[in-house]
């Protein structure tokens, strides 16, 4: 190859070099020439701009999608299916439309997965229900979990079994235990939740302090008020509460209360301002 790609030549009507030349020169210096048959056309046809491009990437992917429902997969349609790395499903896996697996990825058993989901390098245990449209990078989710709909897991994000991550929840680099809960609108980075927590809405571990990453540990059986910001580094213990509205920069001891917020102010009879005309 070394001695005939330099010969190769682009006069000709489409102005092009073709590698198939090469033959002709291998014939002409005395090589045995053998062929070989593709498994599939789509193997070695010609691209020769965009539109050409995506049709062959849809070839292959009916390809890929074809090979998982003979499986047993239910791709819901498989036209409207892309695997752009590999994929290895138990049985009775449902996937919706418009869903993308990238990079090396497992499913378990009656795992579902909702349209619009992406997913990367990630694996899921038997029964979890990721609803639409949530991003998965990196991580591992336990069996029997409910996941979504807009659900990000970035990496490092492990949750055990029977976890419950709702719409607009961000997890990274965070170990979630058995049963807690996180349902609404919350940042979970560089922590660990024990058991049978709950985490309400609005809830964000804020563990950057401008030059360095630090570390939230909630316990087991804890419950975090909504709106709460939990300055790490901070440890909340087993069985505490933290009230709704609170900033906790302090740790909490177990089985106690933490509220932190200024005393309500109430001012009777009071009037808004008026716009000036």
């Amino acid at each position: 190859l070394h001695q005939w790609l330099p010969q190769l030549s682009n006069q000709n009507v489409q102005g092009e070099y073709y590698l198939t030349d090469i033959v002709a020169m291998a014939v002409a210096d005395g090589l045995e020439i053998a062929s070989i048959e593709p498994e599939f056309t789509f193997e070695v046809e010609g691209v020769n701009d965009r539109l050409q491009l995506a049709n062959l990437e849809r070839e292959w992917q009916h390809y890929q999608a074809e090979q998982l429902m003979r499986q047993g997969v239910h791709l819901l349609d498989p036209a409207r299916f892309d695997l752009r790395g590999t994929l290895k499903c138990g049985q009775d896996v449902h996937i919706d439309i418009n869903v993308i697996i990238e990079g090396d990825c497992e499913l378990g058993d009656n795992v579902s997965i909702g349209a619009g989901c992406i997913l990367k390098n990630t694996k899921i245990a038997t029964g979890t229900v990721v609803q639409p449209y949530s991003v998965f990078d990196h991580a591992i989710v336990g069996k029997n979990n409910q996941i979504g709909p807009f659900a990000r897991l970035r990496p490092n994000a492990v949750l055990a079994d029977e976890v419950h991550i709702g719409n607009f929840v961000e997890v990274k680099n965070t170990h979630i235990g058995n049963g807690s809960k996180a349902n609404h609108f919350t940042y979970l980075g560089d922590a660990e939740v024990g058991m049978e927590s709950n985490i309400g809405a609005g809830t964000i571990t804020c563990n950057y302090d401008g030059a360095n990453k630090h570390k939230t540990i909630i316990g087991n059986h804890a419950f975090i008020g909504s709106n709460s910001s939990l300055v790490a580094p901070v440890s909340i213990g087993d069985g505490a509460t933290v009230g709704a509205g609170s900033v906790i920069s302090r740790d909490v001891e177990a089985h106690s209360l933490a509220v932190e917020r200024s005393k309500q102010l109430a001012k009777a009879n009071y009037q808004r301002p008026q716009k000036q005309k």
